[in-house]
């Protein structure tokens, strides 16, 4: 039942780009952790994201529970070829999580949260943008992860530090967003730079990615294709100028739609994961697997499809919910978290 393999992989899509998004600004708060490191800004950037960080990590888990249940072949086929970056992906995100609990609550040894929370963050970004270009490049089959590095590739590691830039860049327009003064302006100086690192990479990444994969090549230049694809760039670019504008306009003292920012950013990352379904579609695993050979039997998708219809609104619901109530802008004078 194509039709339904389609509806899970598009329901398998959603929570990768509510996961990359959510828990994307929150893991770029731990990469942007040692720039700010004057009295009070960590404690400041700890609050910023305290109530909404482990909601956050939900799509992660329900993303992985889809493609588990609706996509087997796919997930047996990551889980066993990237075992290595998965765990050290999980493990970071392990430490990162007790570092939220410890470090308000420490005092000697507050230095070595501070320092789990950042690298945990760093490290589990890079292991996704690792993933991501692992996929995108394509790993043969049968490869065993333990005994084989044919995921670590100057390919991966550029989407790896990619996806770290991108990363910080959601969270420094969150910490414009959410900040005053001072930490506020340090965000808006910070998210101009990172913009233009993210852009570049975004460039070099996909000029890389259409130089060396013939089957994408084809998919966006063959024909009028590129005619019809052009608005994703192009749309891009101008996303691109309205953050840098909306950030530059704090350095003169006045400041405009604070949120803007971090919606244009957000926008950035939809466009590029469009722009990589385009690529990429039907597959799941590149040249190897697509969605309907992956999908699980008939039965077994539609005794999922109650769960689905029940859970992805309550998700949203309470995620909407959260964030509503936590609007607004960080007090520095609340204790703790």
């Amino acid at each position: 039942m194509m039709d339904l393999a389609l509806f899970y992989f598009l329901v398998l899509g959603f929570a990768i780009f509510m996961y990359v998004l959510l828990d994307g600004f929150d893991l770029g708060i731990g990469i942007l952790y040692p720039w700010f490191n004057q009295e009070g800004e960590r404690d400041h950037l700890m609050r910023s994201i305290s109530h909404v960080w482990d909601g956050n990590e939900t799509w992660l888990v329900f993303g992985g529970v889809v493609l588990f249940a609706a996509f087997p072949a796919a997930y047996a086929g990551i889980t066993s070829t990237f075992y290595l970056p998965i765990m050290l992906m999980l493990f970071a995100l392990i430490f990162r999580g007790v570092a939220f609990e410890y470090r308000f609550k420490s005092d000697t040894s507050r230095p070595y949260w501070d320092f789990a929370f950042s690298a945990g963050s760093a490290i589990a970004a890079f292991c996704q943008g690792m993933l991501l270009g692992s996929i995108v490049q394509g790993v043969p089959a049968g490869v065993d992860s333990l005994s084989s590095l044919h995921w670590l590739t100057p390919f991966s590691i550029l989407t790896g530090f990619s996806v770290m830039a991108g990363y910080a860049l959601l969270a420094a327009c969150y910490l414009f967003m959410k900040s005053r003064g001072r930490i506020q302006e340090h965000a808006a100086k910070l998210g101009k730079q990172l913009l233009l690192i993210t852009i570049l990479a975004m460039v070099i990444v996909s000029l890389w990615t259409v130089a060396t994969q013939i089957d994408i090549r084809q998919r966006w230049f063959s024909g009028l294709n590129f005619l019809w694809l052009s608005p994703l760039p192009i749309i891009t670019l101008v996303v691109a100028v309205l953050a840098w504008r909306d950030l530059n306009r704090h350095s003169n003292d006045v400041v405009h739609h604070e949120g803007r920012p971090f919606w244009y950013a957000a926008t950035l990352f939809l466009l590029g994961f469009a722009g990589l379904v385009v690529g990429l579609f039907p597959y799941l695993i590149p040249r190897q697997l697509t969605f309907m050979e992956a999908a699980s039997p008939d039965s077994s998708l539609l005794f999922l499809l109650p769960g689905i219809c029940i859970f992805v609104p309550l998700i949203c619901a309470y995620t909407l919910w959260g964030y509503r109530v936590f609007a607004g802008k960080v007090e520095d004078y609340q204790e703790g978290y």
